[in-house]
């Protein structure tokens, strides 16, 4: 009897039904990627912030200042030295009761030149006066409303922007164990639909979050359901297409990511607001739920769930939508015989080459997610236009696409992940040690390593979905994924603390990293042009690949109806 990729084959492996499929699905990395990025936006810290005690607050108003010129006039500047000490100005405030700082202003007014409102300090002894840690009543320079100043995430409280990023990402590791755990026992296109429906809700209540803690919590959400719609609908459109046409739509799809990192500065430009553009980047989400009526289940998760004849129909259906027709030979079609069973970490380590592919991938996905994040993070301190610089950033990204595209069908998987890492790796050794006197070579090489590391980042995605069969492959994917979700969490402080050390000594834990990664993942058996993996002992048979080919004709439990 005829198997899935068979049938498939007939029905057209990536016609204009599968087209259809693959653009409305590739939208959701769009969205997924205004989310993982969203707080480079939704946190950035005001040019200035100072603490208003009660007496400068009422000088401020006697003499009609700006918010730049109460900054100026009245807040401590960095460089002030409160007992050997030095204090970031910032963060405290001159100790000084309202009556005091109102005599002074009495004074300074009956003074000629009136110097309460240009010296407001010149009547204290020595120009200044005690600094105390400020409990309160922050202000804040900038126009735009941020995160941080609503929150008020400065001096004391500023870790808190990064611990947003780190329940985000979270979110995204429970995730991966829970909702994608979900997809592959109760199917892709309900969890995806409930995880559209998941993060919109979610992230309107971040949108108005009365307070911390509920934005902290609804962030949390958003990355569990967030992670639910980019990995199930990853899965839904390699599960759609042939084997020729994985390494096009795995690819293309990581390109709409990419295209939601180059929008998404140009809406944090115009909306001035940090509520109005969490609300930009979540609304269009709830535009996916009308995939209910034009996206199926996938035929090939039905099939392993021993629903032969609703993948059948599904198969039918896209035939008649490519123009194709299939014959009453194709009335049955092949499952497997497998029994059903709730996946389990176990299955994904019980046998030596599942054990052996899901330990690389692992550690190819938190290295990944390390470097990728750290280059991007370390662009960031070095201060320029946000907003272009973060255009730019996503720019280059386009040129490692295209550079796969290129590769991964002539030279196979494995190598160009392989060559990916360790040009990473290397580029980020040697940029360490150039000299600061020749800006443009560490540029250049730099962009070399982020170049070598995105490749990487998108290969893996690939990968990981051709070397698990059907019934693990959604869970199997996104476990190993989860280790990009703790890659995430440790690289901003992998970044910071070591850079605090020597600003060079996390490049070369970067280079290290993607170096081991490079040599590790040759170690992965190759999946060029080969049909997706159904059982575990078609990936068992992988390290042999006339054995896997021959294994693939011998199926035996058939069920199917009759045309």
């Amino acid at each position: 009897m005829p198997s899935f990729d068979e049938v498939l084959q007939k029905a057209g492996e990536f016609g204009r039904f599968q087209r259809r499929v693959f653009l409305l699905m590739c939208l959701t990395g769009i969205t997924f990627a205004f989310l993982f990025v969203s707080v480079v936006f939704l946190g950035i810290s005001p040019d200035h912030h100072w603490c208003q005690g009660p007496s400068a607050a009422e000088l401020a108003e006697r003499c009609g200042w700006s918010p730049e010129e109460e900054w100026n006039r009245t807040a401590p500047p960095r460089s002030a030295l409160e007992s050997g000490v030095r204090s970031d100005g910032r963060c405290e405030r001159y100790e000084l009761e309202a009556a005091n700082w109102s005599s002074a202003a009495d004074a300074a007014d009956a003074a000629e030149g009136g110097l309460s409102c240009s010296d407001p300090l010149a009547f204290f002894p020595n120009r200044t006066a005690p600094l105390v840690s400020c409990q309160g009543n922050w202000k804040y320079s900038q126009s735009h409303t941020t995160i941080v100043s609503e929150f008020n995430l400065v001096c004391s409280n500023s870790w808190m922007l990064d611990f947003t990023q780190a329940v985000l990402n979270l979110g995204f590791l429970a995730g991966a164990f829970t909702l994608c755990y979900a997809a592959d026992r109760y199917g892709r296109i309900i969890i995806y639909l409930i995880s559209c429906f998941g993060v919109g809700i979610s992230g309107i209540v971040v949108a108005f979050a009365p307070n911390f803690t509920v934005f902290v919590i609804f962030r949390f959400l958003q990355g569990v359901f967030g992670k639910g719609t980019w990995m199930t609908s990853y899965v839904i459109v390699t599960e759609m297409v042939g084997s020729k046409q994985r390494r096009i739509v795995g690819i293309v799809i990581q390109i709409f990511f990419t295209f939601g990192i180059i929008i998404i500065p140009g809406i944090a430009y115009l909306i001035p607001r940090w509520q109005g553009i969490q609300l930009a980047i979540t609304l269009p989400n709830f535009l996916f739920l009308l995939y209910y009526w034009v996206v199926p289940e996938s035929p090939r998760w039905l099939i392993t769930r021993k629903e032969g004849e609703k993948a059948l129909k599904i198969l039918q259906s896209i035939a008649k939508y490519n123009g194709k027709y299939l014959s009453p030979n194709y009335s049955e079609i092949t499952v497997t015989d497998e029994e059903v069973s709730n996946p389990s970490f176990l299955d994904l380590v019980r046998t030596p080459q599942m054990r052996k592919c899901t330990l690389i991938l692992m550690f190819a996905w938190f290295t990944s997610a390390v470097v990728y994040q750290g280059l991007v993070m370390r662009l960031g301190i070095i201060g320029g236009n946000l907003y272009i610089d973060f255009f730019i950033s996503g720019v280059v990204e386009l040129p490692a696409a295209l550079l796969i595209l290129l590769t991964i069908e002539r030279m196979g998987r494995r190598l160009p992940f392989a060559v990916s890492n360790i040009v990473a790796g290397i580029a980020c050794l040697v940029t360490a040690f150039l000299p600061e006197g020749i800006p443009w070579l560490r540029t250049t090489v730099a962009t070399i390593g982020r170049l070598g590391i995105t490749m990487s980042f998108e290969i893996v995605y690939l990968v990981n979905s051709e070397l698990y069969p059907t019934t693990l492959r959604n869970f199997g994917v996104s476990l190993c994924s989860g280790l990009c979700d703790f890659g995430g969490i440790v690289a901003p402080f992998l970044l910071f603390r070591l850079a605090a050390i020597w600003l060079e000594l996390p490049l070369i834990i970067f280079g290290i990293l993607a170096s081991i990664c490079g040599g590790l993942v040759l170690l992965l058996p190759e999946t060029k042009g080969i049909a997706l993996p159904e059982t575990v002992e078609d990936v068992e048979k992988l390290a042999s690949p006339h054995l896997y080919k021959k294994g693939k004709k011998k199926k035996s439990q058939v069920t199917g109806i009759h045309t």
